[in-house]
């Protein structure tokens, strides 16, 4: 099977509205927090991407009834701490970080042995930050080296605990947050500052929590609860999906995108705001809130000239997905682009600091790369008229996707392998670059 796409020269000009599927951090945890509410409940534009199917999979293995269909998923919760399951079952992960941690989380009180497997690239990412944790709660777990496979054994009466998440990791809050649901008494979690869809959940669904906002991170107090109430949702588009499209926009000539209905909240705009600080022309129309998420169509335009950029470390978890992207903006800008404290990049699927400096030295930028930081050497006249081959990146969906957008905005001849990886998140994302070309 041919797994891989030849890209020879860049976009023509394209003035396009696009719809984007829903959010990945949304739909697993929806999906998650559903499977421990009493009844039925129902979430539309749910991505269908292997890591939400996945998600599915592991539910359903774990005695949760699910009915997907074309527009909506179904899922019959069993309610707090009423998984039903056989003895010795595996869930496998896929690739997804976020299930596999997450997951953890709402087996701390799991009566059976539970293995948790994952691809070779997850087998590689680190779980220690969540185990340990876990652990506190009363949890057992036997890990491979602080990697997958895992054992989990769980505890009848999982106790509070006081914990510090120094990472700016929101899948290993969320996974705090959600073994804290079958507790007596109160979790307390200081967190770095990253994305709260978690929160929103629980605000949404009347969990006791509480939360104070410090300068450099929150403070979150959250008391077990009985019994959560189904609920509906409408899954809102993944702004780190639509990132792909709004920086080709503006690396892209005489080009314009409106990309609907996207998610817009605070902790995931990082890349809108160092974009803007770059010269990007960006537009929010049609703000509105949906169950304390803010939504909006994003407009953009192409842009002719960008300004280099010391970026703050500040804006680093609201953007940590989008760095790859951000990166190729400031290899057109006019100077030396700065970045740091970004050692979390090298936690992803791949070592995503290190792709990000090799895809650049392949275009022809010069960068200096550590283990935490990365200076870019912008050229506002960078134009490719070379070979370029990406292959062997641990099939990390966004080292693929940003190629693909770094070959359709700079020219050049380019192959790049492991198209498939595309499923994990943005099944979609080849669709709507042909689309772009009609």
């Amino acid at each position: 099977m041919n797994n891989k796409i030849l890209i020879k020269g860049a976009l023509k000009p394209f003035d396009k509205i696009i719809n984007i599927e829903g959010d990945k951090s949304l739909s697993i945890r929806w999906a998650l927090l559903a499977s421990q509410s009493i009844g039925k409940s129902t979430a539309t534009n749910l991505l269908k991407s292997e890591d939400v199917l996945n998600t599915i999979n592991c539910l359903k293995k774990l005695g949760v009834k699910i009915s997907l269909f074309k527009n909506k998923c179904e899922i019959h919760g069993l309610g707090i701490n009423g998984y039903k399951y056989k003895k010795n079952i595996i869930l496998n992960a896929g690739n997804s970080g976020t299930l596999a941690r997450l997951i953890m989380g709402l087996l701390v009180h799991s009566k059976n042995k539970i293995k948790i497997i994952g691809d070779k690239s997850l087998s590689k990412r680190d779980f220690l930050r969540v185990t340990k944790p876990l652990e506190k709660f009363g949890a057992k777990f036997k890990t491979n080296f602080g990697k997958l496979p895992i054992f989990i054994k769980g505890t009848k009466n999982p106790t509070p605990i006081n914990y510090y998440e120094n990472k700016g990791s929101a899948q290993c809050k969320s996974a705090v947050m959600l073994a804290a649901l079958n507790t007596k008494g109160q979790t307390i979690i200081k967190a770095k500052k990253s994305r709260n869809h978690s929160e929103l959940f629980f605000k949404h669904l009347n969990i006791p929590i509480k939360i104070s906002k410090k300068k450099k991170y929150d403070l979150i107090k959250i008391r077990g609860k009985k019994k959560i109430r189904s609920f509906n949702y409408q899954i809102s588009s993944d702004i780190s999906s639509a990132a792909f499209f709004i920086v080709l926009t503006a690396l892209s000539k005489n080009s314009k995108i409106n990309l609907k209905n996207i998610n817009i909240n605070p902790s995931r705009i990082g890349i809108l705001k160092i974009l803007k600080m770059m010269g990007v022309k960006i537009l929010l129309k049609n703000i509105k809130n949906y169950k304390g998420e803010k939504i909006a169509d994003i407009i953009v335009k192409s842009t002719k000239s960008f300004k280099s950029i010391k970026c703050p470390s500040n804006l680093n978890s609201a953007a940590i997905d989008e760095f790859l992207l951000i990166f190729l903006v400031a290899a057109k800008a006019k100077g030396i682009s700065y970045f740091k404290n970004l050692s979390e990049l090298n936690q992803k699927e791949s070592p995503r600091l290190q792709w990000g400096s090799k895809i650049l030295k392949l275009i022809g930028i010069k960068t200096i790369t550590t283990n935490n930081s990365i200076k870019i050497f912008g050229n506002p006249n960078l134009n490719i008229n070379k070979k370029i081959v990406i292959k062997n990146y641990l099939k990390d969906h966004r080292v693929f996707m940003s190629s693909v957008i770094a070959a359709s905005a700079f020219g050049g001849n380019w192959i790049i392998h492991d198209k498939d990886s595309i499923k994990t998140s943005f099944p979609s994302f080849l669709k709507i670059i042909d689309n772009l070309k009609k």
